[in-house]
């Protein structure tokens, strides 16, 4: 298990945290957790604001794919791919590569890319609908947190189910100082678990997750 920012070459959002400070109300919450239309292509006040392809995810489909080595017909698995963005740059990145992902939002996968369809399932990631050890890697980004604790061991638990070899990556919401902490709480919507990296390794660890793993810091 090893910190490593996969994420690297991924160009930085714009956050007005500001702005999400004042006008955050528990019905934006509420509905954001839908992971519904407004979700995804509402205004920014209830999530994306907006969630458009425009192939920023093939480097970073790059390097996943350089750190786990893999190759033409191995399986990977994208937990919590929304509309399929990483799921198509596997497979621009690396032909021939099988790539999937899974889903919770119905909403996302009707609005998925079509290059995608037939390989993005609906499901939730405490239970992952595919036998032991079947890929050879398994990702899940900015997800993870989004499920109450317990349930979030069990996604881990999951993960390391069907990976094989410990093969995986997790990417989570945390924070460095309590500044970084007053920024995130600000600014967070569908969130359910975050903490510190050292709370996070020690849940890590409850759930005997050995992947790799790195922050989404807000700032």
């Amino acid at each position: 298990m090893a910190e490593v920012n996969l994420l690297a070459r991924l160009p930085k959002s714009k956050r007005n945290v500001k702005a999400r400070e004042h006008a955050k109300t528990d019905e934006h919450i509420r509905v954001s957790r839908e992971y519904g239309e407004m979700y995804f292509d509402g205004p920014r006040e209830y999530g994306y604001g907006g969630y458009r392809y425009d192939g920023r995810w093939v480097p970073i489909a790059e390097d996943m794919i350089a750190h786990f080595g893999l190759k033409p017909g191995m399986r990977v698995l994208d937990v919590g791919a929304a509309k399929g963005f990483l799921v198509k740059d596997f497979m621009i990145a690396c032909p021939g590569l099988e790539a999937f992902g899974l889903e919770i939002s119905e909403y996302a996968l009707k609005h998925c890319e079509p290059e995608v369809v037939g390989r993005l399932h609906l499901g939730n990631a405490v239970s992952l609908p595919f036998p032991d050890h079947s890929f050879d890697a398994v990702i899940s980004l900015n997800t993870l947190h989004n499920l109450e604790r317990p349930q979030l061991i069990t996604a881990l638990q999951e993960i390391m189910r069907v990976t094989k070899g410990g093969k995986a990556f997790v990417q989570v919401d945390s924070y460095r100082n309590e500044e970084e902490r007053a920024i995130f709480l600000d600014w967070v919507l569908t969130a359910h678990t975050h903490d510190y990296p050292d709370g996070w390794l020690k849940l890590f660890d409850e759930a005997g997750y050995t992947g790799d793993y790195f922050w989404t810091l807000i700032s």
